[in-house]
């Protein structure tokens, strides 16, 4: 069974920075695109940032562009978000993803696995 585990969120006030990590059991991590969502209470899940299997090509979101950095490590089957100038309507629980292949998908119902999620919570 696949388990996919995030964790380093926590409470930070605004302008600090969070590095989020994720570890997926799969076999073959290195074939699979990862990604992170959010979701904002009374908001719907939001795309984030994706990965490639390689990690050589990263897609982000508006917000996140300039202020959150994707990356991975193949041998540790792992994933990061590194998340810098944090702003309160950061606030949310950040989700990890996984889909075995080459693709990148800003739609989570692509992805074939996620985990329970890590809480951030900026404060102003």
């Amino acid at each position: 069974q696949v388990q996919v585990v995030e964790s380093g969120g926590g409470l930070v006030q605004a302008g600090g920075s969070l590095r989020l990590s994720c570890t997926a059991s799969v076999l073959a991590f290195s074939r699979y695109s990862m990604a992170w969502f959010r979701q904002a209470p009374g908001k719907e899940r939001e795309f984030v940032s994706a990965i490639s299997p390689s990690g050589w090509t990263t897609d982000d979101a508006d917000f996140a562009k300039g202020r959150f950095t994707a990356s991975r490590d193949n041998n540790k089957n792992t994933v990061h978000l590194q998340m810098n100038s944090l702003k309160p309507e950061d606030t949310a629980i950040y989700y990890c993803a996984a889909a075995p292949g080459d693709y990148s998908s800003r739609d989570s119902r692509n992805y074939a696995y996620r985990g329970q999620g890590t809480q951030v919570t900026v404060s102003s």
